[in-house]
């Protein structure tokens, strides 16, 4: 193992091995939760055409200028306009237009009059309408292209297609974006002591909760799991099963455990010597043993040390920022945020700490998610985790009051 290092100097190395995959070309509503690979432009302006933001009355603003309750202005109404109509029916002097949100405004009406200010309001179809408050030139009409131009950038490449994303680009006429092939990621659990959740748990043995936890933060990062997998402590079920991952073309293979300087460790045994694996110190806690490489130049291979929080951490500070950088995301990174300690805990020394925690958004505070602090072993926590507490290596003690920097995960 080498000399200690950073993390940055870590995730350099991971980042260097990244290449962004391919890209396709798929429907709109196909396109949830991928990379945009290029900008999504308008087909079409937003609004499509000028209509009214109200239910009400399509108006000349001239005509009804002098209007208020103790002097109404009286109009003709000539046409009635429900959603959906395609109708632009002439308003001479004095007339108006029934209309409904969202309908076409006649292109002879400046002004819309919300029933509100009307005496009888909508009940008066095809007859007359008294209008009790003078609307402002453009009172309540949405105008064409308002929002985009057709052209205009939609969703730009990079960004992930959420459902703002695809609801913009829907009602800009777009019906097919090209998007990056989402990463394919084998998860594999190693340890002989392993059991699927809901074995018996017996001296010895306890369920495997890696494998559950990595499928569901590889699918929140927009990858698409191949291949899950649990192996013995044994260095030729590591082989065997890396050989099944890249038969079923995984981008990259995520292994937890066997990595460290123990006995019994098949994901070392399995790489180890062979040059397209590294294994590394990194000065962070938890997950100071981590291993990384590239099978053939093309399939990224990280070895996670196996418990719990170390994998959870492990992940965020590594295999997502991966995950992203190969669909090519603008951003790979969590947010963070800067707060203040609710409580006293413990650091390591010379190691930088990520530590499971609850942050109280309105007062801006963190504390530990744990009353048991920072083992890497207290998984328990994790379900009242949704951020971690990034305290650096100089830091000898956390004390109440004390800035604290905060990555956002949940």
């Amino acid at each position: 193992m080498s000399a200690r290092r950073t993390v940055e100097e870590q995730l350099a190395r991971v980042l260097d091995a990244v290449r962004r995959l391919p890209a396709e070309q798929v429907r709109i509503q196909d396109a949830a939760g991928r990379t945009l690979a290029a900008d999504a432009t308008a087909a079409h302006d937003i609004p499509l055409f000028d209509n009214s933001a109200m239910d009400g009355f399509a108006v000349r603003a001239a005509d009804v200028a002098a209007a208020s309750a103790a002097s109404p202005v009286t109009l003709r109404v000539v046409a009635d306009l429900p959603a959906g109509v395609s109708d632009d029916p002439a308003l001479g002097a004095g007339e108006a237009a029934r209309i409904m949100t969202g309908s076409p405004a006649p292109t002879a009406a400046d002004a819309i009059v919300p029933f509100e200010d009307t005496a009888g309001g909508l009940a008066d179809s095809l007859g007359e309408v008294r209008v009790l408050r003078a609307p402002t030139p453009g009172a309540f009409v949405r105008r064409r292209g308002a929002d985009l131009r057709a052209g205009d950038t939609v969703v730009r490449a990079g960004e992930r297609v959420g459902a703002f994303q695809l609801a913009a680009a829907v009602a800009a006429g777009i019906d097919r974006v090209t998007v990056t092939r989402a990463p394919r990621v084998a998860v594999v659990s190693t340890g002989s002591e392993l059991l699927s959740p809901g074995e018996t748990p017996t001296r010895g043995r306890i369920p495997d909760s890696n494998g559950p936890l990595l499928q569901q933060l590889v699918a929140d990062a927009g990858a698409e799991v191949v291949l899950v997998a649990r192996v013995p402590d044994e260095a030729d079920a590591v082989a065997a099963v890396t050989a099944d991952a890249v038969s079923r073309g995984a981008d990259v293979i995520v292994f937890t455990g066997g990595v460290s300087a123990g006995a019994y460790e098949p994901v070392r045994g399995a790489f180890d010597g062979r040059g397209e694996v590294e294994f590394a110190s990194v000065a962070m806690q938890p997950g100071k043993p981590q291993a990384f490489g590239a099978l053939g130049g093309d399939t990224l291979v990280f070895g996670l040390p196996g418990n719990p929080v170390s994998v959870a951490v492990s992940f965020e500070v590594f295999v997502r920022p991966a995950l992203l950088a190969l669909q090519g995301r603008a951003e790979i990174h969590r947010p963070r945020a800067s707060f203040t300690a609710d409580a006293d805990w413990t650091t390591p020394p010379g190691r930088r700490q990520y530590l499971p925690a609850v942050v109280d958004l309105a007062a801006r505070t963190v504390r530990p998610a744990t009353a048991g602090g920072s083992g890497s072993h207290l998984a328990g926590g994790l379900a009242r985790a949704h951020a971690f507490a990034i305290v650096p290596a100089e830091v000898e003690r956390v004390a109440v009051g004390d800035p604290i920097d905060v990555m956002l995960v949940g």
